[in-house]
């Protein structure tokens, strides 16, 4: 069975930095794509950022396009998210997803970690 924990998150002030990790187990870490989602208190869930199973491939949301960047090592089953220049309105919690179904739609996901900035 897939599980998928983050961690990282925390608070930070605007214009500062985080780094999200997220450890797979129960399946091989790379043969799945992977992606960071974000939920804020009343919006939809969105994408933040995938990548494809070796990490040479990743698309962004555009809002956070240049300042967050996406990554795996797949010797520690461990997808990153650097989170850089952080706004306000990067504040939600962060979910780690993995495995896409023959949609494209991912299967797994982890508990979530919470990331606030503050001005």
């Amino acid at each position: 069975q897939v599980q998928l924990v983050e961690s990282g998150g925390g608070s930070a002030q605007a214009g500062g930095s985080l780094k999200l990790s997220c450890v797979g187990s129960g399946y091989h870490f790379s043969t799945c794509a992977m992606g960071w989602y974000r939920q804020a208190p009343g919006k939809e869930r969105e994408m933040v950022a995938r990548t494809t199973n070796l990490g040479r491939s990743s698309a962004y949301l555009t809002s956070v396009e240049g300042r967050f960047t996406i990554s795996r090592d797949n010797d520690k089953a461990t997808l990153y998210l650097q989170m850089d220049s952080l706004k306000t309105e990067d504040t939600a919690v962060y979910f780690c997803a993995a495995c896409p179904d023959s949609t494209g739609a991912f299967t797994d996901w982890g508990r979530g970690t919470q990331v606030t900035v503050s001005s």
